[in-house]
Formats: C-alpha cells, sequence, structure tokens
C-alpha cells in the first residue's frame, strides 16, 4: 500500500491540529485504508495485529461524525476490559482536543456509578465501555441509545472468548437500525463472522495484508528450559539485555504471586496485575508502569488486554499460551509505533509442538535461542559499565578528583589496581572490598552494577528446618507446665504443629457410630469409683467416637445448656471419586455444572467467573460454558474431566473479596 498523509484523507483542521499536536503526520496502513471507508459511512470489518494502529483508525472517523451541539450517545465503543476502555478514552480525548463541546466518557466495572452518571447526564456523545457495565446503564435508563450512529467492537475476538456474546447481542439489537456497525480484531474465528452476519450490513473488509501476523519489528526466540530453572533463565536474560521495561506473561495468578516474589527477592523491581485484584489495585500498578516507577510487570492474559506502553522493550511468555491468537495479543505489547522489541519464550518436553503450531498460525519463523551463561552475564554487565564510563570521559561531565587520584600514587598503588578498585566498587563490590575474592558459584546471582539503589542480589540461602528444640518449662499458675516441641517457622508452641506424612492417615472406611452425650452430673456425682487398672491410652480422636464418651458440654449465647444430639450415618467415601449429577437444565452431556457461592449481591460478572476459572486452572477457553448468575450464587458449566480440579482449585481462592465454595451443583 502507497503511504498517506493525514492531510490526504479528507480530516477536519481540529483533528489534523491534534494530530500535528501528537507529532504524526503519516498514517498507517490500517488508518489509510479504514478511515476514508468509515467517513463514507459504511459498515467495515477490520483485521489488523495488535499495536498497528487502529484505535485511531475507528476513533478518527467517531469524532468526525458526532456532533457537539446535540447532548445524546452518538458513538458508542465496546472493550473487553477496564484497562483497554481507558486507553481507547485517553485516545479519543487527545484527538478531539481541538473539537469543542465534545464529551468522551468511559464506563466500567469497578468505578463509582456516580462519575459515570454525572458523565452522562452532562450530555456525552462518545461512551466506550465494557459490556456488563454498558448493559448496567441501559436497563437502569441511565444510557439511551436511540440517538446512536455508530458502535464499535474493539479487540471483538477476546470479547467473545471471555463469554461476552450474548451481552453484545443484547446491545446490538437495541440500537437503531439505521446505526453504522464496526468490526475490529487481530483475528477472525467463526464466531465473530457469525456476528458480523447477523448485524452488518454489507460490510467492507479491510485487512492489511503482511506475511504473518505478528509485528514484524519485534525479535522471536525460544528457549528450551525445564521449569524448574526459568526463574534463573529469565534473570540472566534480562541481564544480558540489560532490560528496564517489559512484561512477563504466565496463565495463572498463582504463578504471577510466586514469580513476583522470586524477581523482588532478587533485587528486581516486579509487581503483579491479574483478576483478583481490585480496580483501584490495578489503576496503582498500571500507573507506576507507565511512569517507568516498575520495571517489569507480571500478567496474565485477561488483566493484560488493553495495556499500552509504548516504551515496553521486551515480552517474556513464562508460560506458553493454550491459544496461538493469544499470543499475538501477547507480543503487540512491544514493538509498537515502529519502535523494535523483543519476545522471548520458554518450552520444555511437548511445548515445542505448541512452537511449531504457533509458527503456523501466525506463519512466522521463532527462532531457537540459547540460555546465557554466567561468564556471558558478568560480561554484559561489565560492557554496560564501561560504556557510561566512557560516555561520561567523551561528554567530559565530571569534577576532577586530581587531589585524591595524586594521593593514591604516591602512595605507591599503581594506576591500573586504582582503576580496578572504583571499578570493582561501581559494580557494587563495596561490602566485600576488605574480603578476599572467592570464586563465584554457578548458582550465585551476582549483582546489577548500573543499578546501585537494588539490595545485593545472591541467592537465597537455602534454609532446612531443624529439629524440635528441647522445650522448657512454663509456669502456669502453680505448677510448671512443659510446652509441646517448637518446630521451624512456628510463632509459638502453641500454633506449632508438628507435619505428619499423608500416607501415615489410615483413610475411614467405617460408618461412624452415633454417640450420646453422658451427663456431667453423673461422673462428678459423690462416691463415684474410680477404675482400679489404668484404661490402655487412646487418641482424643478415639475417644470422642467410642460409645458412651463424654461429650463437651454446648451452651447456647444465654449460657443454656444444649440438648445433645446424634451425629449422622456418614456414607463409605472412596478415594477420587466425583459425585455424578444427572444432566438437568440443558447442560450438555460432555460438562458438568457446579455451584458457586458468588452471586450479583456480590457484583460478579460472566466475565470474572471466566476469567477467575481460567486464571486460576490456567485451562482453555473451551473449558467453561453457560455461566447462570443468580442473586446470591452462580451455576457455572465445565469440561467434566476438570470438574474435580476445578473444585480443587477455586476452593482455595476468593473473587470480589468473597471466599470461594464450589461444588457439584
Amino acid at each position: 500500500m502507497i503511504p498517506k498523509l493525514f492531510s490526504e484523507l479528507g480530516l477536519s483542521p481540529e483533528i489534523i491540529k491534534a494530530i500535528d499536536k501528537l507529532g504524526f503526520e503519516q498514517a498507517a496502513p490500517i488508518q489509510a485504508a479504514a478511515i476514508p471507508v468509515l467517513m463514507a459511512g459504511k459498515d467495515v470489518v477490520g483485521q489488523s495485529q495488535t499495536g498497528s494502529g487502529k484505535t485511531a483508525a475507528f476513533a478518527i472517523p467517531a469524532i468526525e461524525k458526532t456532533d457537539p451541539r446535540e447532548r445524546a450517545v452518538q458513538v458508542l465503543i465496546l472493550c473487553p476490559t477496564r484497562e483497554l476502555a481507558v486507553q481507547v478514552a485517553e485516545e479519543v480525548h487527545k484527538l478531539a482536543f481541538f473539537k469543542r463541546g465534545i464529551i468522551a466518557l468511559p464506563i466500567y466495572g469497578g468505578q463509582s456509578y456516580d462519575r459515570q452518571l454525572i458523565g452522562l447526564r452532562q450530555g456525552a456523545q462518545i461512551v466506550i465501555g465494557t459490556p456488563g457495565r454498558v448493559m448496567d446503564h441501559m436497563r437502569r435508563g441511565t444510557l439511551r441509545l436511540d440517538k446512536l450512529k455508530m458502535v464499535i467492537l474493539d479487540e471483538a475476538d477476546v470479547m467473545l472468548n471471555m463469554g461476552f456474546r450474548e451481552d453484545i447481542e443484547f446491545i446490538l439489537q437495541t440500537t437503531p437500525a439505521t446505526r453504522q456497525t464496526v468490526f475490529f480484531s487481530a483475528t477472525m474465528p467463526r464466531p465473530i463472522r457469525e456476528l458480523i452476519e447477523k448485524h452488518a450490513k454489507t460490510p467492507e473488509n479491510v485487512r492489511i495484508e503482511q506475511e504473518g501476523m505478528t509485528v514484524s519489528t519485534v525479535e522471536q526466540i525460544y528457549f528450551e528450559v525445564d521449569r524448574r530453572w526459568k526463574v534463573d533463565a529469565l534473570t540472566r536474560l534480562i541481564d544480558v539485555h540489560d532490560l528496564k521495561l517489559g512484561i512477563i506473561f504466565c496463565n495463572t495468578k498463582r504463578m504471577v504471586d510466586e514469580l513476583v516474589e522470586h524477581l523482588n527477592t532478587q533485587g528486581y523491581s516486579a509487581e503483579g496485575l491479574h483478576g483478583d485484584l481490585s480496580q483501584a489495585q490495578r489503576d496503582r500498578v498500571m500507573n507506576k508502569f507507565r511512569k517507568s516507577g516498575l520495571e517489569f510487570l507480571v500478567a496474565t492474559d485477561v488483566a493484560a488486554r488493553g495495556i499500552d506502553v509504548d516504551d515496553i522493550q521486551a515480552v517474556f511468555n513464562y508460560d506458553l499460551p493454550y491459544d496461538p491468537e493469544d499470543y499475538v495479543h501477547r507480543i503487540g505489547r512491544t514493538g509498537r509505533a515502529g519502535r523494535s522489541g523483543m519476545a522471548f519464550s520458554f518450552a520444555a518436553g511437548r511445548e515445542l509442538f505448541q512452537i511449531r503450531t504457533i509458527e503456523r498460525f501466525t506463519n512466522s519463523h521463532i527462532q531457537r535461542g540459547r540460555i546465557p551463561s554466567i561468564e556471558e552475564v558478568d560480561e554484559a554487565r561489565a560492557n554496560v559499565l564501561l560504556d557510561k564510563v566512557r560516555a561520561t570521559l567523551q561528554a567530559g561531565e565530571f569534577e576532577r578528583q586530581d587531589n585524591a587520584v595524586g594521593r593514591l600514587l604516591e602512595e605507591g598503588f599503581d594506576s591500573t589496581d586504582v582503576i580496578s578498585a572504583l571499578l570493582h566498587l561501581l559494580e557494587g563490590g563495596e561490602a566485600n572490598a576488605s574480603q578476599p575474592a572467592a570464586k563465584t558459584d554457578e548458582r550465585e546471582r551476582p549483582q546489577r552494577p548500573e543499578r546501585t539503589e537494588r539490595p545485593e542480589r545472591t541467592a537465597p540461602p537455602r534454609v532446612i528446618s531443624p529439629a524440635p528444640a528441647a522445650p522448657k518449662p512454663v509456669r502456669a499458675g502453680a505448677k510448671l507446665v512443659t510446652p509441646p516441641p517448637t518446630y521451624a517457622g512456628a510463632k509459638s508452641f502453641k500454633t506449632a504443629k508438628p507435619i505428619v506424612p499423608i500416607a501415615s492417615v489410615p483413610l475411614i472406611k467405617s460408618s461412624i457410630t452415633p454417640v450420646t452425650s453422658q451427663p456431667l452430673a453423673a461422673a462428678s456425682a459423690p462416691g463415684a469409683k474410680s477404675p482400679k487398672a489404668p484404661l490402655p491410652k487412646k487418641s482424643a480422636r478415639a475417644e470422642l467416637d467410642s460409645p458412651g464418651a463424654r461429650q463437651p458440654v454446648r451452651r447456647d449465647y444465654d449460657g443454656h445448656e444444649d440438648q445433645p444430639h446424634e451425629r449422622p450415618q456418614q456414607a463409605e467415601i472412596e478415594p477420587n471419586l466425583i459425585p455424578q449429577r444427572p444432566i438437568s437444565r440443558g447442560t450438555p452431556a460432555e460438562m458438568t455444572r457446579l455451584w458457586m457461592s458468588v452471586g450479583e449481591q456480590h457484583g460478579v460478572a460472566t466475565s470474572d467467573i471466566t476469567g477467575c476459572i481460567l486464571g486460576e486452572t490456567g485451562l482453555p477457553t473451551q473449558t467453561v460454558g453457560t455461566v447462570d448468575i443468580r442473586e446470591r450464587h452462580t451455576f457455572v458449566d465445565v469440561t467434566a474431566e476438570f470438574a474435580k480440579a476445578i473444585i480443587s482449585k477455586l476452593n482455595r481462592t476468593s473473587l470480589r473479596g468473597q471466599r470461594l465454595k464450589v461444588k457439584i451443583a
């Protein structure tokens, strides 16, 4: 395609002035192809990779078609995530800077309704929002779409993958039939094509032909590395390439938290981003990352949608994505706006076949790399330090220290030794200056010389729990009480618990005999005889379960004794057996319906449920089926073979601040 200037696209002087202020002159290929068609009023289906400039491709025509004199919603832009909605809203604000009277308003979940209601009452003409919150305002009557001229679906494939199809159908059916419909997506799977055929009127396809779906300015490399050594490989690559801003993708929220802890322990500045964070926490992390107050952002796929930071040097696929489309979205975070970037992927074993699948899908080649050795890492650090010293010498912007240098030379030190000692101090060797140099172990993490604000990055010592210490008697009243042994890591002898191997715990299969409480009066009656011979010792559980055992007295809030009740019979439990539920409510035969303890009153949406399951387990999107949110609970269909794993994972996590309870419905 022949490059075009924005001045050749027939735009208004206000838009041209805003584009000049942003520093752009030549339109990107997707912009040059889509803007004239959209300005002509036709429906458009645009396909282009992430980071190609498609936001401006639909935002500029949307602003041009908006009448600032009419205080009603004229353009609706739907985005899959809050972050992307905020990013698009910021772009629209910049482009409409000189268009007086145009109000662009982002609306999304997690933000106060009051602020959004104020913006809608003021007459916002362009609304950028997530499907869930847009539907909420439509049902409340606070968002009217009867004057709508254009509806735009940004990242349409992502919205469908996140389970927003029903919401999108509802919104599109409510909008006027005369509206202009625009679809933008990096990929065009079958569900997207079905949606286009149903809601678009003879759309014109705008597709940027290229050799691959990935950005050509991104260097793609994969490393064959076992999971146990991924952290070490990651830190070596960061040090060799001297990376200061990057994103690391993981498949699960737990892996995100663990990796953030590893990186911070080794002296890097890293924070995580996943679905369990509140909106305020996510905003804080993203603002810090945008302002370069944070070196590395560790994120899941769902949480990272909409990250738009131009200076990202590299993207790491710490875990390979299950879907090749997610790979396209991930590496699109770097190499933006014509800049160069790097995409590193870790793979081992069967994951190497997944690399080949990604290559076929993206029609690109991912070259194999080699993990740098410790010597190469040290050499790279030395080169960085020498480059800084060389630049300082060439610039001449330093204060001369002739007096100090002369004193050292007069004392008999060689000039080469003086320089070597100074470089040693710059490398962070001040703490060890008085100690003899020792050989560096292969596993040690040397310091990064150029970042003096970091602590010394050495491998954390391996902690081996010592044997229980001999307990010392503790005075309790008039007696000396000997506490149980204290174990390493316990706060006190009250909370210390010895670790019992699972194999040593017998599996109870017999039914439990109901027991009856023994009155306390009978036990303490005068004249009661004590047994002559001591009874054999029993465990506390055995004593409680034995017939006739004295049960603890239950009392209500008024201090009255509760009546004893019988314990119910327990059915025999077989290990690794999932209770089978009869198929009902239209659940497919290959799926199982789960019950979750959160619902509408907890503020959850379909995307929250889907994101929680996929983010916590790392399973593919097709694992989750229908999501039915009720007032206080939720039903969700999942693939039957993964039901047990999903229940186990979710019962150890929380959603919207609520501790989850999940079981077979």
